[in-house]
């Protein structure tokens, strides 16, 4: 029989689905500072580690359906809680990490000596910057937000995991919160991190932003760039 509270919270604020928006873990490629987008890269040790701790932070919340980026290093951060649910992990082209053309598998220094101006900008208004031979902020936000809707459209007052890249969650959340991709360095997104996002009567409300707290111990100690 339902109780009083959970008629109340049925019919006054209708289903409430959750998303756990989750950063995948590190990779060689975010230790070195070296750009990733589309290339496929591996956890490292430390990845598989963040994890098996994402899993076991996640292990009460009832996860139901799991949606990753089809990169590897988003896929293999799903696999310890896929194994714990006994879920399947389904790949959505959408989430997939922003492509920084001929960016891609260069340093940080790398970027800065050989593409100065266009990093400064890059830096100041990165709602301004098309990579060259890659996409925009305004085009990874177009297609990760359709793709975030079709997956909570489809499960509808169920526990979502979805795991992408840190550009994918920080244009998703703006987009969350109405702010403009001008926004995008004022969010922080870990590798690793746990967001929370709540979705009921037609509104996304963001609960919890970059967790990291079930990472300790295994990275103290090192600071974690936004890269």
């Amino acid at each position: 029989m339902p109780t009083a509270y959970s008629i109340l919270h049925t019919n006054f604020w209708g289903v409430m689905t959750k998303v756990y928006l989750v950063r995948h873990g590190q990779t060689e490629w975010n230790k070195k500072l070296t750009f990733r987008g589309r290339i496929d890269i591996p956890l490292n040790e430390i990845g598989h580690r963040e994890a098996e701790a994402i899993s076991e932070a996640l292990k009460d919340k009832n996860i139901e359906v799991i949606y990753t980026s089809p990169l590897t290093r988003s896929i293999e951060t799903a696999k310890p809680i896929a194994k714990l649910f006994h879920l399947e992990i389904v790949p959505i082209q959408g989430l997939v990490d922003i492509s920084y053309g001929d960016w891609e598998g260069l340093t940080f220094n790398e970027v800065k000596k050989r593409y100065s101006d266009q990093y400064k900008k890059w830096e100041k208004r990165p709602d301004l910057v098309r990579f060259p031979n890659g996409e925009t902020l305004n085009e990874v936000r177009d297609r990760s937000i359709r793709a975030f809707k079709n997956i909570v459209k489809e499960n509808p007052g169920k526990s979502i995991l979805i795991i992408p890249h840190r550009v994918i969650n920080k244009v998703l959340i703006c987009s969350i919160l109405a702010l403009s991709n001008s926004h995008f360095w004022e969010i922080k997104q870990d590798t690793g991190c746990i967001n929370l996002i709540e979705y009921s009567n037609k509104r996304f409300t963001l609960s919890l932003m970059n967790d990291t707290c079930h990472l300790k111990g295994i990275a103290d100690g090192i600071v974690q760039h936004d890269f």
